[in-house]
């Protein structure tokens, strides 16, 4: 279901049904599966008016994967279970290409039963999946390794810049990086575009520095000191102030840029 029916023309061209609401999905479908930007349109699509919870019964399930705070995905669950539903939570790793690909990494929690009856539809959209127990343990989880991401970019930035301003070749620092301990997917996929000035977005900012908030809240909560991610979360809110929220994350670079002139 998308707000603009419009979005959904290539996926009706490829044999998929549009409806009018959240409601009426769930009314059709033994599984469904919601994809959502935070946790504010996460409890929109199942609280409000023609939502998931006026049609959610006995037998059906609900599997969540927007990447969300561990407290939404409780809020839902509790929803959900409350009506006889069933609830798996079910955050991705992973953007817009390995999507395309089918090679997301799934975070999954909840309910077990509906986890194993997912796994042939995990297996198309995903690589692996992890089963990781309670509800809130896969929200947990996506926000720790996205904000191990969105630090790793900001340093990554930050040599990038530092290197071009020595008067280095950024172009030879990115094949030095790929060469050693430090070579990863993300520096080598990034970084060429990076040091083109574009950011042609798979993974918008605004959504990584909500998810920094969000990893940090759960610092909070476990009284777990967070420097080097407070930094970062930093970077993101200056470049969103800077009008490249809905550009790649990797556009963090250009407030690093913005804080050296």
């Amino acid at each position: 279901w998308n707000r603009t029916l419009s979005k959904c023309d290539e996926l009706v061209e490829h044999g998929a049904s549009v409806c009018e609401s959240p409601a009426e999905v769930i009314k059709k479908c033994k599984y469904t599966i919601a994809m959502l930007s935070d946790p504010s349109a996460a409890l929109s699509v199942v609280f409000d008016k023609d939502g998931v919870l006026e049609q959610i019964c006995e037998g059906k399930g609900y599997i969540d994967m927007s990447t969300v705070d561990a407290e939404t995905s409780l809020k839902i669950n509790e929803a959900i279970t409350g009506k006889g539903g069933r609830f798996v939570e079910g955050p991705v790793s992973g953007s817009k290409k390995p999507a395309e690909d089918g090679q997301l990494i799934i975070l999954a929690a909840g309910d077990k039963a509906l986890f194993d009856e997912s796994i042939p539809a995990f297996d198309v959209l995903g690589k692996k999946s992890f089963f990781l127990g309670q509800v809130g343990n896969g929200a947990k989880m996506k926000l720790i390794v996205n904000m191990i991401m969105g630090s790793m970019m900001n340093a990554f930035s930050e040599g990038l810049v530092l290197a071009d301003k020595s008067g280095l070749s950024s172009d030879t620092l990115l094949d030095v990086l790929d060469l050693g301990a430090m070579t990863n997917p993300m520096f080598k996929g990034k970084g060429p575009s990076m040091n083109k000035s574009s950011y042609p977005p798979a993974f918008p900012l605004k959504h990584q520095q909500k998810d920094m908030r969000l990893a940090l809240a759960l610092g909070d909560e476990n009284a777990v000191s967070m420097p080097v991610a407070a930094a970062a979360n930093e970077a993101f809110k200056k470049a969103r102030s800077l009008g490249l929220g809905d550009l790649d994350f990797s556009a963090v670079i250009e407030a690093v840029k913005f804080s050296k002139e």
